[in-house]
């Protein structure tokens, strides 16, 4: 068994460089067609009042933290300038007017200080912030950003994350598209393209694999169109117990431009060329650099998207039970 998962492993690994190398040498997203003179401006948010991931997490408070680092350069390459800050303050219809697009990689309820102590944004900011995607705002979220504001009561063993929040989930979610369960141990998995024309995603082929921690989900928007899928099969962990689901869409919020990918949780993501297309793609498309077919394809793509994994491995209850054990 040893031998035949290496042999998979590697099987993807070589299907991940193919996928690489056909990435297009011209900039996606349309970002070389900015005026130098006049770059975008992106907000990049990044409070965690819930888990810190450590890609997000400075060093110091002077410095930037892996992926502030990351998005920054791209930006100096590629024509946007990035402002980066956990301070939740900076949500007032008079800050948002100076960005074309806002960008989350977030975690928790960012009305309250929680993990990272940072100054959270009030109820006040939060809706500004949704009115402003509303109005034409454009929103990328990455990883993190479905793990927001979950419906109450949340206890710590996520069991009222498996099963649909209905009227009670926050009008954030309902904005992104879909909701943060749960995920299992990082492993080497696939990601099948099924919308191979969406900025960013013109030369990835049929599909691509990255060691990665894979997010699974609930409660999606039904009007997603569905860029990247999670194919399940083979990995690891009863997480993935359950049909292909979305983990990379996009969709409208009124005049807004939502693009979400549950990709970025590693720091050797952050750098990948793969992850960097589809970023600069999902950026440009929700600045309004180049269009995009968002044709809802939820149920034709994943037509098994709402069958959730269970809670719990049965098997583990098994060989825990006393009757399992031997005699």
């Amino acid at each position: 068994m040893k031998l035949l998962r290496a042999l998979l492993i590697l099987a993807l690994a070589l299907g991940g460089s193919a996928a690489q190398s056909r990435l297009q040498a011209a900039t996606p997203g349309g970002w070389d067609k900015v005026d130098p003179a006049k770059p975008k401006q992106i907000l990049y948010f990044t409070k965690s009042s819930g888990f810190e991931h450590s890609v997000v997490k400075r060093p110091a408070p002077d410095q930037l933290s892996h992926s502030e680092k990351v998005l920054s350069e791209l930006g100096a390459k590629h024509r946007f300038k990035v402002t980066c800050t956990k301070d939740g303050r900076i949500f007032t219809p008079e800050n948002l007017a100076r960005f074309d697009v806002i960008v989350f990689y977030t975690s928790g309820d960012l009305l309250e200080a929680g993990t990272d102590k940072q100054p959270p944004m009030t109820a006040a900011g939060k809706e500004a912030f949704l009115r402003a995607i509303r109005e034409g705002k454009g929103f990328v979220g990455i990883h993190a950003a479905t793990d927001n504001w979950h419906p109450q009561p949340d206890p710590p063993d996520k069991s009222a994350r498996f099963q649909s929040a209905g009227e009670r989930l926050d009008p954030y979610l309902r904005m992104i598209g879909g909701e943060f369960i749960r995920h299992g141990p990082q492993q080497v998995a696939r990601n099948r393209v099924v919308s191979p024309q969406f900025p960013g995603c013109e030369g990835l082929g049929e599909g691509f694999v990255l060691n990665e921690e894979w997010y699974t989900f609930k409660d999606f928007a039904p009007d997603l169109h569905v860029i990247l899928v999670q194919e399940t099969k083979g990995m690891k962990g009863i997480d993935y117990q359950r049909p292909d689901f979305p983990a990379t869409w996009a969709r409208r919020e009124g005049k807004g431009r939502v693009f979400y990918t549950s990709l970025g949780h590693r720091e050797d993501v952050w750098t990948n060329p793969l992850f960097q297309n589809i970023l600069l793609g999902g950026l440009g498309w929700a600045a309004g650099l180049v269009e995009a077919d968002l044709t809802p394809n939820l149920e034709k793509v994943t037509p098994g998207h709402a069958r959730l994994q269970p809670k719990d491995d049965p098997n583990a209850k098994k060989a825990s039970s006393p009757a399992a054990a031997p005699k």
